[in-house]
C-alpha cells in the first residue's frame, strides 16, 4: 500500500500532463468496449435470426444435407408423426417444426414468375420467427381456415406479381414422381424479412397445401428449437440419436454462413481497431513516463545514494503507470456503460447492410466479462509499459544521474 501512495501522489506532481495521459487511456478503452459491444450485439442478432429462422437444431435425413435431390422431397422424412414423439419426449425441446421446401412457378394468369416455396406450420412458424418477419398487408396463415389454400408472399413478389390480399394465383411444380402439378390458392398477405433478393421469391403456405401440391405425406425437415439457444452444441449427438439410424442433426452454425463471415470480418476488423488503440495509449503512456523520468533523473541518483535498488525504483514507476492506466481505463469503461445505456432508449438506426432493405437498431451489448477483460488488459500494459521506460533511468551510475541536468 505504500508503494502504491507514493505512485499516486508520484502522478499527481504534474496533473495536467496526468489528466491528459488518463484522458487518453480513458477514450481509448471507452472506444474498445464500444467496439467491441456493437460486434457483440451484431453476433448476437445475427445468432437469433438464424435460429429463428431454420431451428437451433435442424434434423432431416443424412442425403438431405449430403446429396442433390433429383426430385423433390427424394429424401424427405417419411415417419413424421413417430418421429415428432421420440423428440417431443426430451425434457430441452421446447418446438419441433416441420418445413417442406419446393420450387417452382407462381402465375397470376398473365405472368409466371420462379418461386421459393416452403410448407409451415402457421401456429408455430410465425410465432418462432417474430420480429424478423414482418407482415407488409393482409394477415398471417391460419391452420384452421377452411376452403381455398392460402398462401403469404414476399412484398417484392406481390408488386411483380400485382396481387394483394384476397386475390387469386396457381402453383405450379414437379411432384414426388417427377410429373407436374398445379394448385390455385389465394393471397393471405405479404410480408418482408429484409432481403429483397429473398422477398422477391419467397411465399409460406401451410404444410396440407404443400403436401397436395407435391403429392406426398414427407416433409423436407424438422427444426428442433431448445430452452436455450446455447444447448444446440451440446444436445446434438443426444437429438441425433434419438431421431434414429439415417438421420443427422445439424446446429444452427451450421446452416448460418452468414453470420459465419461477418463474424469472421468483424473479428477482423475491430480487432485491428482494439491493436491500434491499445498502441496509441501505450505510446502515451510511455511519453508520460518518459517525460516524468527525466524530470526526475537527479531525485532518482539521490534515492540511489540513499540505498534504495533499481528494482524499487522500477516497481514506482511501474505502479504509477499502473494508476494512470487503471484509473483511465476504469473511467473509460464507465464512460462506455453509460453510452451503452444511452443508445438503449435514443432508438438510433443504423443504415441497412449489404443486401437488406431495412436497418437495425444501433445498441451495445454490455459484457461484463469484456469489460473486466478490457480494464485489466489496458492496466497490465500501462504498468509493462512504464516498467520496460524506467529500467535504463533506474539502473543508471549513481554518480552520472545525480550529474544530469
Amino acid at each position: 500500500m505504500k508503494w502504491l501512495k507514493f505512485a499516486f501522489l508520484n502522478a499527481l506532481r504534474n496533473r495536467r500532463r496526468s489528466a491528459v495521459t488518463l484522458s487518453i487511456a480513458a477514450l481509448g478503452t471507452a472506444a474498445i468496449l464500444l467496439a467491441a459491444g456493437f460486434a457483440e450485439f451484431t453476433y448476437q442478432g445475427l445468432a437469433e435470426s438464424a435460429a429463428r429462422d431454420a431451428g437451433h437444431l435442424v434434423v432431416a435425413r443424412s442425403e438431405h444435407f449430403l446429396r442433390e435431390e433429383d426430385t423433390p422431397l427424394q429424401y424427405g422424412i417419411g415417419n413424421y408423426p413417430e418421429l415428432r414423439e421420440r423428440l417431443l419426449a426430451d425434457s430441452e425441446v421446447r418446438y419441433l417444426l416441420p418445413r417442406i421446401s419446393f420450387s417452382g412457378l407462381v402465375s397470376n394468369g398473365d405472368k409466371s414468375v420462379i418461386m421459393m416455396g416452403t410448407g409451415i406450420d402457421p401456429d408455430s412458424e410465425f410465432l418462432v420467427k417474430g420480429p424478423f418477419l414482418t407482415i407488409k398487408s393482409g394477415q398471417l396463415l391460419d391452420s384452421r381456415h377452411q376452403g381455398v389454400p392460402q398462401v403469404l408472399l414476399g412484398d417484392t413478389l406481390a408488386k411483380t406479381l400485382n396481387v394483394h390480399p384476397g386475390s387469386g394465383l396457381t402453383l405450379l411444380t414437379s411432384t414426388t414422381e417427377g410429373a407436374l402439378n398445379a394448385v390455385d390458392v389465394e393471397v393471405r398477405g405479404t410480408f418482408s424479412t429484409g432481403v429483397p433478393d429473398y422477398d422477391k421469391r419467397a411465399i409460406y403456405t401451410d404444410l396440407p397445401t404443400a403436401q397436395q401440391l407435391l403429392v406426398t405425406q414427407n416433409i423436407s425437415q424438422l427444426g428442433v428449437y431448445l430452452s436455450d439457444m446455447k444447448q444446440a452444441d451440446s444436445a446434438r449427438a443426444r437429438i441425433e440419436k434419438t431421431a434414429g439410424k439415417g438421420f443427422t442433426a445439424q446446429t444452427w452454425r451450421d446452416q448460418a454462413f452468414y453470420y459465419e463471415s461477418v463474424r469472421s470480418l468483424y473479428n477482423r476488423i475491430f480487432g485491428a481497431l482494439g491493436g491500434i488503440i491499445a498502441m496509441i495509449v501505450l505510446f502515451v503512456v510511455a511519453n508520460a513516463m518518459s517525460m516524468a523520468i527525466v524530470e526526475r533523473t537527479r531525485e532518482i541518483g539521490t534515492l540511489r545514494a540513499l540505498g534504495t535498488l533499481p528494482a524499487q525504483l522500477i516497481r514506482s514507476f511501474a505502479m504509477e503507470g499502473a494508476v494512470l492506466g487503471g484509473a483511465g481505463a476504469c473511467a473509460g469503461a464507465l464512460l462506455a456503460l453509460a453510452i451503452s445505456i444511452a443508445l438503449l432508449f435514443a432508438d438510433l438506426k443504423m443504415p441497412p447492410p449489404p443486401g437488406h432493405s431495412v436497418g437495425y437498431p444501433l445498441a451495445v451489448a454490455i459484457n461484463p466479462l469484456i469489460y473486466l477483460l478490457v480494464v485489466a488488459g489496458i492496466t497490465a500494459l500501462a504498468t509493462l509499459c512504464a516498467a520496460l521506460v524506467s529500467r535504463h533511468s533506474a539502473r543508471k551510475p549513481i554518480v552520472e544521474a545525480l550529474a544530469h541536468v
